[in-house]
């Protein structure tokens, strides 16, 4: 109670390096109509699996990663790009295919991404105030007014951070049709993404480099070592 009046919406709390404390979902239920049902599964895709519960656990549990990138883990584009990423992976792999409400959920969801765009946009460059980015955001969003004004007070206090969720989500989506018309045949989607969350939290120029060092033969190698028919 003491801090949903800051908090976000939803979040990912991870869990302790050393194992001490679990990793916590959060839903921010101050106002329950913030989160209409319809919405919750992408939600959860978005903080659990395959999103930053996954992406997160990797990090701490795997052993493979750098200590100091552990700790410096929140570089925007990268974090939340691959949220974004985890959620169309969920549509991809069909989880509403029989959720007709949640796909509807799913489809505001990018809606909203769109709409985070513009007022991070007109509050940092265009010189919007407060009142005018909550009012355009709840009328093109059809979210209460009560969850647009926390998202808006979140933008104000972070500039360009709502933009660098879809600039990272873009820029995976890039990598990964590079990949495949490079690949051709020989990509493997499962490797690329097991290769997006091995590579940590990095800026995604040094991203990309390690992914065009190592990206061809890993998944090539994936490949390869399946058994033949």
């Amino acid at each position: 109670m003491e801090i949903q009046d800051g908090a976000g919406q939803g979040y990912m709390n991870p869990a302790a390096i050393d194992g001490s404390r679990p990793a916590t979902y959060y839903i921010n239920l101050k106002a329950t109509s913030n989160w209409p049902k319809f919405r919750l599964p992408t939600l959860t895709y978005h903080e659990a699996l395959p999103g930053h519960a996954w992406q997160l656990g990797y990090l701490t549990e795997a052993g493979t990663t750098p200590l100091i990138r552990i700790l410096l883990s929140g570089i925007n584009a990268y974090v939340e790009g691959y949220a974004l990423y985890a959620e169309q992976l969920a549509d991809e792999i069909g989880m509403y295919e029989t959720d007709w409400a949640g796909r509807l959920g799913y489809l505001q969801a990018q809606r909203f991404r769109a709409i985070r765009l513009v007022v991070d946009t007109g509050l940092h460059a265009k010189r919007w105030t407060r009142d005018q980015a909550i009012q355009w955001a709840v009328e093109n969003s059809g979210n209460p007014r009560d969850a647009m004004t926390s998202e808006i007070d979140r933008y104000c206090a972070t500039p360009g951070q709502a933009c660098g969720y879809k600039i990272g989500h873009t820029e995976i989506n890039r990598m990964r049709d590079k990949a495949r018309t490079a690949l051709g045949p020989r990509f493997d989607v499962r490797r690329f993404n097991d290769l997006l969350i091995e590579t940590g939290a990095v800026p995604h120029e040094r991203a990309l480099r390690r992914r065009r060092r190592v990206g061809a033969a890993g998944l090539a190698l994936s490949r390869a070592s399946r058994p033949s028919g």
